[in-house]
């Protein structure tokens, strides 16, 4: 057999990264170089991984946990912080509704979580409610409706921002209660909406989709309450006041 260079052992095993780090790694004894390098090799696996799991939830931007002011978010009395920021809704299928005025923070919150769910292996799907509705529709057009479902089904959790800023059609709403049927208790969803549940109805277009919509979004929800002015507007107001 031909003798192969280290990297083309490499390949062969498939050990990626190791080619690029095996110098690095210092050497006291085989087992501990062996350990280092190997630990090394998994380290960077997991980087791709969760580079590729931000990169496939297209996120609009990033955004993390500890920049997030929570002054203005009211939280019920059975939800904690540590309760959101560590995951445990998604753990156990449940939703997050982030309701307010515009620019209190819902989106950055909504962002942050699924940065985070990335972060920690799983995989997250962020759409505005608007492009989410015309993908489903563009895949009911091209007959592709089953498939682009089918890869929401397999996802760990999917944002749907900005619901209420653009009436959807009647068949773009029934697609949308779809995703959400799909979901129910199955995954978990997190929403965020400048209109209360009273309002959604102007959205939707239906009172009996509305509801049933909402009732199964609600239950085992956590419905958080944003408060107080725009940042982007307080941003905007600080910089012109010099």
């Amino acid at each position: 057999m031909t003798k192969l260079s280290v990297k083309e052992q490499c390949k062969a095993l498939k050990l990626a990264y190791i080619p690029s780090i095996y110098l690095e790694i210092t050497c006291h004894d085989r087992e501990q170089y062996l350990t280092d390098l190997f630990a090394a090799e998994l380290e960077a696996r997991w980087a791709n991984r969760v580079r590729h799991l931000i990169k496939k939830a297209g996120f609009p931007a990033h955004k993390t946990l500890n920049d997030f002011d929570w002054k203005p978010v009211t939280l019920p009395a059975s939800t904690t912080i540590t309760h959101l920021t560590e995951l445990t809704f998604i753990e156990r299928c449940e939703n997050v509704l982030a309701l307010g005025a515009v620019g209190t923070g819902k989106t950055h919150l909504a962002i942050a979580l699924g940065v985070r769910a990335c972060m920690e292996g799983r995989s997250v799907r962020f759409y505005r409610c608007l492009d989410l509705v015309n993908a489903l529709l563009e895949s009911h057009r091209q007959g592709r409706l089953q498939r682009l479902m089918g890869e929401l089904e397999k996802v760990d959790l999917i944002i749907i921002d900005e619901l209420g800023f653009v009436p959807l059609l009647r068949e773009g709403a029934e697609l949308l209660f779809n995703v959400v049927a799909q979901a129910y208790e199955r995954q978990s969803i997190i929403v965020t909406s400048n209109l209360q549940f009273g309002q959604w109805n102007t959205v939707l277009g239906d009172n009996r989709l509305t509801a049933a919509l909402i009732d199964r979004l609600v239950h085992h929800a956590h419905i958080l309450a944003f408060e107080g002015e725009s940042y982007r507007f307080a941003e905007s107001a600080l910089s012109h006041s010099y």
